[in-house]
């Protein structure tokens, strides 16, 4: 069966020189000790598609996560800190897949405006913005850019060079936002008493209506619905795991990272904790359960994957245009569309249409499907995925 897996994921059977791989950067809000354990989980899949050029992980960091309790204006005052920036766990892939990935933190701060390119921030803070620069400028092709977090330094790159970006973006795949007519409010009051309704927008709002309004081509993955995010919705990614059983099936290597990630490890030797022979007594019941998940429709969009049923009831993950005869596509799509309004809240209305558009929404008909198919195929794709391929 995972032989099986393995072939519809990645066919065609070329060699890793024959085969296109797809140019990605990811940013994200990845933390360590963890803040969202699906930002360390998603991650694998930068490094382990093999797929995947992943030509950086930008960090989107907000300072007032790193202390003992948060003090965000508008955001849960989170008593779990300290935590720093993502860069243990992104060295830990690093050391797993034997790669360089190279990766920086962008502003801590939110953006003053829309216009505001934060020239006047220490280097440190600088780095993200340049090294994306950087790296659309020496591409040859156009990038697919997976933004997992606010959308700062996507806006402040855009504010200091928008030619370079509008030329070197294939697509922002942008999760954030609310899909939600005429901003009705529904049943999660802490939904509602936050800008934009949903906490990537809230962490910066100035940048995520920058990048709405902007000429970029954006696919919009709404985290939240009506009723908040942690509620399916047609527009929402919002689907979850009810255990993590699964893990116990992946690499050796994988699950001492995930080990670490989720039971919120620190120690010096945090390279030499991914090593097989370390000696690691994983419980998997200090797991978050369930588990929340928010990013997989990206990355399967992102990397061109598509979902299908047989003819037997079984769902498989298969590349797109490699559909066989009888086999049903589950709908988890991109829908072209116009912003109509865009609050300064953060909050935003849109219309389907047919015309061109630089602008789409995620889109799934079948909720109750939708996350069926995902429970199967999602976790055997992370079987799936070894450091020695």
């Amino acid at each position: 069966m995972l032989c099986l897996v393995y072939i519809l994921a990645f066919p065609f059977g070329k060699t890793r020189a024959q085969r296109h791989n797809i140019p990605v950067v990811v940013i994200t809000d990845l933390y360590h000790p963890y803040q969202d354990p699906g930002d360390n989980m998603d991650l694998i899949m930068g490094f382990g598609l093999p797929d995947v050029d992943l030509k950086a992980v930008l960090l989107d960091i907000t300072d007032a996560f790193r202390k003992d309790t948060a003090d965000h204006p508008t955001l849960w005052k989170d008593p779990r800190g300290p935590r720093e920036a993502g860069i243990i766990p992104v060295e830990q892939l690093n050391y797993i897949f034997n790669k360089k990935i190279p990766y920086a933190l962008g502003p801590l701060s939110m953006m003053k405006s829309e216009e505001d390119k934060m020239e006047d921030l220490p280097d440190y803070e600088q780095e993200a913005i340049s090294l994306f620069i950087k790296i659309l400028t020496e591409c040859e092709e156009p990038v697919e850019i997976l933004s997992f977090g606010s959308a700062r330094i996507l806006a402040v790159a855009y504010n200091r060079n928008p030619d370079l970006l509008k030329k070197k973006i294939s697509k922002i795949h942008l999760s954030a936002g609310t899909a939600s007519k005429n901003h009705e409010l529904g049943s999660d009051e802490g939904a509602n008493a936050i800008p934009g309704g949903e906490w990537n927008v809230a962490l910066d709002v100035f940048a995520f209506t920058r990048i709405l309004q902007s000429d970029l081509p954006v696919a919009i993955y709404p985290c939240a619905g009506k009723d908040g995010g942690f509620i399916k919705d047609k527009n929402n990614t919002y689907w979850r795991l009810p255990d993590m059983e699964f893990t116990k099936q992946m690499d050796p290597r994988l699950r001492q990272y995930l080990d670490f990630a989720f039971n919120r490890k620190l120690q010096y030797d945090f390279l030499r904790a991914m090593d097989a022979a370390y000696p690691v007594n994983i419980n998997i019941d200090q797991y978050p359960k369930p588990f929340h998940v928010w990013e997989s429709a990206i990355w399967l969009k992102a990397t061109q994957r598509e979902i299908v049923c047989t003819p037997g009831g079984e769902y498989f993950l298969i590349k797109e245009g490699n559909v066989r005869e009888g086999d049903r596509i589950i709908k988890n799509e991109l829908r072209r569309c116009n912003i109509t309004e865009i609050r300064n809240d953060g909050r935003f209305q849109f219309l389907y249409t047919d015309k061109p558009s630089e602008k789409e929404i995620y889109y799934r008909p079948d909720l109750e499907e939708n996350e069926k198919a995902f429970q199967k195929v999602i976790p055997e794709l992370y079987i799936s995925i070894s450091p020695n391929h």
